[in-house]
């Protein structure tokens, strides 16, 4: 089984820098870390490795401070990383980054399943994993909560819902993205700490893969921050003080001057 998992290098989230002319994340320099929710991806494919047999290959788009990441998902059981890093896919939106993404994982050939987390922290538009496998042409599910079944040609999970989840099966290859309650991410063992210290990251660009440039990076982004501000705080508000009776009529009253009906229950 060739699972292949997509992961993000994101900002520490105590450290967020855009550049005013770009409006976009500025990443050199910058402290980062793996997406939270890739994690759980991560670990749930090193998991169904452990029980199914098979490889983990662990890939991301950026540029080249990513490997430090890679290495990190390869001291945790991945057995190889790619990295696709050109200047041609700087300031991608989800469509142009799930464009390139698929590109990647086609050129491993025969990959059966692909694993994402549901969202990235920075961006939280979970649009990536759907997008990349319209990309393939394959089938996708969002939010899984638990795998339950995996044969050689499909798998049964369960997909997250605001009240309760539900059980779908679909065949490989597929693409899913999965949500924190379906494990918990183990850490690097010194072993694996060793193997990603000698490893070898590979760098593909657009050389390396059959892709459109028109669809990269800017270029290839129909969406694009037009302006990032921080919101106002809120001003004004008032603070009613007294008896319980007396503030509750007072508050009728400012709702009534401003336009407000009040509808009057029975007995009041």
């Amino acid at each position: 089984m060739k699972i292949v998992v997509c992961i993000k290098q994101v900002p520490d989230t105590t450290n967020v820098r855009i550049n005013p002319e770009t409006n976009t994340l500025i990443r050199e320099g910058v402290e980062s870390i793996i997406n939270p929710f890739d994690m759980y991806a991560l670990e749930e494919a090193i998991r169904l490795k452990e029980k199914h047999g098979g490889e983990v290959i662990v890939m991301s788009m950026g540029p080249p401070q990513v490997e430090s990441s890679l290495k990190d998902a390869i001291a945790l059981g991945a057995d190889q990383a790619i990295l696709l890093t050109d200047r041609a896919f700087a300031g991608a939106d989800t469509l142009a980054t799930s464009y390139t993404l698929a590109a990647g994982i086609n050129a491993l050939n025969d990959a059966d399943l692909v694993i994402m987390g549901k969202q990235a922290i920075d961006g939280d538009t979970g649009q990536v994993g759907p997008g990349v496998a319209e990309n393939l042409g394959v089938p996708h599910i969002t939010d899984i909560r638990k795998i339950e079944e995996v044969t050689d040609n499909y798998m049964v999970c369960e997909r997250l819902l605001e009240e309760g989840y539900v059980r779908l099966k679909v065949k490989f290859p597929a693409v899913i993205t999965v949500v924190k309650e379906i494990n918990e991410p183990r850490l690097p063992s010194l072993k694996g700490k060793m193997k990603a210290k000698s490893a070898t990251i590979l760098q593909w660009t657009t050389k390396d893969l059959d892709i459109d440039v028109d669809r990269l990076g800017l270029t290839g982004s129909p969406t694009q921050v037009v302006r990032i501000f921080t919101p106002p705080k809120p001003e004004g508000g008032k603070v009613y003080k007294g008896e319980t009776r007396d503030m509750v009529s007072e508050l009728l009253s400012d709702l009534q001057a401003n336009g407000v009906a009040i509808k009057k229950s029975k007995g009041n």
